[in-house]
C-alpha cells in the first residue's frame, strides 16, 4: 500500500512539474486566438506526422531485436514492439523510467535476463545520442547564425550553457575516479567474488556489460545502420509534415524543419513528463527564429504537435498494455497444454 501510495505521488510530482512548465508558456497567451488557428489545421497532415512517429517506434523495435540477438535469445516482435509503446506511456507518468520498464517487460514475457537488456538500451541510447549530436553539428554548421540569433534572444539558456562550463573540471575528476575505482575493483575480481553480494554484483554487471558490447558483434550491422538512420529520419519528417498543417509554417523548408527538430529535443531531456511545457517551450522559440510569432501561430503550431503525437503514445501505449495481457494468457494455455500432453 505504502509503495502504491508512493508511486502515485510520484506521477502527480511530474505531472504537477508539466502542467506548471505548461502553463509557464501559455499563461499570458490569446487562446482564442489558439484556438481558431487549430481549428482551421490541415489535421491529414497532423494524422500522417503520427503515423510517421508510430512507424518509428516499430523501426525501434526491430533494431532492438538485432541488439538482443547476439545474446543468444530471439524475442518476439510483437512482444519488443508493446514493450516499446509501454515504455512511452511509463514515461508520460514518471520520465525515465520507461527504459526500466520495457526491460523488465521483455524479461518477464521472453526470458531474457534484465541485466543484459538494460546493457542494450544503455548501448541504444548512447547510439541515439550521437546521432542528436551529429544533427546538431549538422544545424551548427548551416544554420550558425540561426543558433546565434536564438542564444541571444534567450539569455538564460545561453548562460546556462556557460555555466556548464564551470562543472567541467568536477566531472572530469568524479570520471577518472570512477575509472580508477572500475580498475582496482576489476583488479581485484576473483577475491571480491568471494562476498556473496559482491558475486551477486559482478555477475549483474557483466550481464549488463554483455548488452552494451552487443552492437560490436552484431551479424545484420548494416540493417542496425538502416533502422537508426530510418528513425532519426522519421522523427525530423514528424517536425516537417506539421508544418503542412498550418497556413503560416507550410512555407518553411527542411533546414528549419531540421533546426525546430534539434532545438525542440533537447526540451525532452528536462524532467517534465513527454517534455510538456519543455518542448512547447524550445520549439516556439525555434520557430520564432524563421519568423512564426509565437501568438498564435507558434503557440499553436506546439500544442498540435505534441499534444497529436502524447494522444498517440497513449491510446497506442494503453492498446499494448491490454495486448501483453492476451501474450500472457496465450502463453500460460500454452504451456498448460504442453503440461497435459505430458
Amino acid at each position: 500500500m505504502k509503495k502504491k501510495l508512493t508511486n502515485i505521488l510520484k506521477v502527480l510530482a511530474f505531472f504537477s512539474i508539466g502542467a506548471f512548465l505548461f502553463w509557464l508558456v501559455y499563461r499570458k497567451q490569446d487562446f482564442a486566438a489558439i484556438w481558431e488557428v487549430l481549428k482551421n489545421a490541415k489535421y491529414q497532415w497532423l494524422l500522417l506526422s503520427v503515423s510517421l512517429g508510430l512507424l518509428s517506434h516499430l523501426s525501434r523495435s526491430l533494431r532492438w531485436k538485432l541488439l538482443i540477438k547476439p545474446l543468444g535469445y530471439k524475442p518476439r516482435t510483437n512482444v519488443l514492439f508493446y514493450s516499446v509503446m509501454v515504455m512511452y506511456l511509463s514515461n508520460l507518468a514518471i520520465p525515465r523510467s520507461g527504459e526500466v520498464v520495457r526491460c523488465a517487460t521483455v524479461s518477464k514475457y521472453e526470458k531474457v535476463p534484465f541485466s543484459s537488456l538494460l546493457g542494450t538500451v544503455v548501448t541504444e541510447r548512447i547510439i541515439d545520442m550521437l546521432m542528436l549530436l551529429l544533427l546538431l553539428v549538422i544545424v551548427l554548421l548551416t544554420q550558425m547564425g540561426v543558433i546565434i540569433d536564438f542564444l541571444n534572444r534567450n539569455p538564460a539558456i545561453k548562460g546556462n550553457l556557460e555555466n556548464l562550463k564551470s562543472y567541467l573540471p568536477l566531472l572530469g575528476v568524479i570520471a577518472v575516479a570512477g575509472l580508477v575505482f572500475i580498475f582496482i575493483a576489476y583488479r581485484n575480481k576473483e577475491k571480491l567474488r568471494k562476498n556473496k553480494l559482491a558475486d551477486k554484483i559482478f555477475g549483474y554487471l557483466e550481464q549488463f556489460w554483455s548488452g552494451i558490447k552487443t552492437v560490436a558483434t552484431l551479424e545484420d550491422k548494416w540493417a542496425f545502420i538502416g533502422h537508426t538512420v530510418f528513425i532519426w529520419t522519421m522523427y525530423f519528417m514528424m517536425i516537417y509534415v506539421d508544418f503542412k498543417a498550418f497556413d503560416a509554417t507550410s512555407h518553411l523548408n527542411l533546414a528549419a524543419g531540421l533546426t525546430v527538430f534539434v532545438i525542440a529535443s533537447f526540451g525532452m531531456v528536462a524532467p517534465s513528463p513527454g517534455g510538456i511545457g519543455t518542448w512547447h517551450f524550445m520549439a516556439i522559440e525555434a520557430l520564432k527564429i524563421f519568423g512564426i510569432k509565437a501568438d498564435p501561430y507558434g503557440n499553436a503550431f506546439a500544442i498540435a504537435a505534441h499534444e497529436s503525437q502524447t494522444l498517440m503514445l497513449i491510446t497506442v501505449g494503453l492498446i499494448s498494455l491490454l495486448a501483453l495481457s492476451f501474450v500472457r494468457q496465450k502463453t500460460n494455455s500454452k504451456i498448460h497444454d504442453n503440461e497435459q500432453q505430458k
